[in-house]
């Protein structure tokens, strides 16, 4: 059984809704707080409810826990023709958990258990592409696996945001400096993407690093369509 809108409703057309399936009331109410702050409403249902209810409502976002019953949610999502593009939050005990899910395109990971001031800082991080300010907002956020290859050799990253230009990595082993670098990732609907380019910022506590894609490279141009069409909301 579903337990219906977790927010209260009001005389205003809300300006998105989020869906949170297959949550605990801690979660949701944690949640449903967070994603209003930014006036972004939200339902709550099961994950059996939540496919049903996927093909007969559009929503801009999708919370669920990325566990071994997500993916028949996932696959709902990503098939339903109006609810393929909207922004996707998981759940998860940390990032390699994540990974197992790259296919499904994670745009953000809520650390699992849910608190208030980790899960507030990714509503906030992401926002404005579940409100469709999407001038103001040009950087995706996408959680993928990446080969990286460098001067010191290669090693697996994952990645945090991208855009036309560049990309953000967490990584095992930072890189230098203007180092520069290979990138191989696989993009949903555009396929495999081999990159070029150059170091251009590094964050050591966090073991992050931004990489500028070189400007003559033919596949940024395909990050580019990626983009574009993932936009198309």
């Amino acid at each position: 059984m579903s337990s219906g809108p977790l927010s209260a409703s009001n005389n205003h057309k809300p300006k998105a809704c989020a869906l949170l399936a297959g949550l605990d009331q801690s979660s949701a109410n944690i949640l449903r707080d967070c994603f209003r702050q930014f006036g972004i409403e939200t339902q709550v249902f099961s994950r059996e409810d939540a496919i049903e209810r996927l093909a007969r409502q559009k929503f801009e976002a999708l919370v669920t826990p990325l566990d071994d019953a997500a993916p028949p949610l996932l696959e709902a999502v990503r098939a339903s023709r109006s609810n393929s593009r909207l922004v996707l939050y998981g759940i998860a005990f940390g990032t390699q958990q994540s990974l197992r899910f790259s296919r499904y395109g994670i745009n953000a990971i809520i650390n699992n258990p849910v608190d208030r001031q980790s899960a507030l800082k990714v509503v906030r991080a992401t926002h404005l592409l579940v409100l469709h300010e999407l001038r103001r907002y040009v950087r995706i956020p996408l959680i993928t696996t990446v080969a990286f290859k460098g001067d010191a050799g290669e090693q697996t990253a994952t990645s945090r945001e991208i855009s036309g230009g560049g990309i953000s990595l967490q990584l095992k082993y930072l890189p230098e400096m203007e180092e520069r670098v290979q990138l191989s990732f696989t993009l949903r609907s555009e396929g495999f993407v081999e990159l070029p380019g150059t170091v251009c910022w590094l964050a050591p506590k966090e073991k992050l690093a931004g990489v500028r894609f070189d400007q003559a490279a033919e596949a940024r141009q395909v990050v580019k369509q990626w983009i574009e069409h993932y936009l198309e909301m």
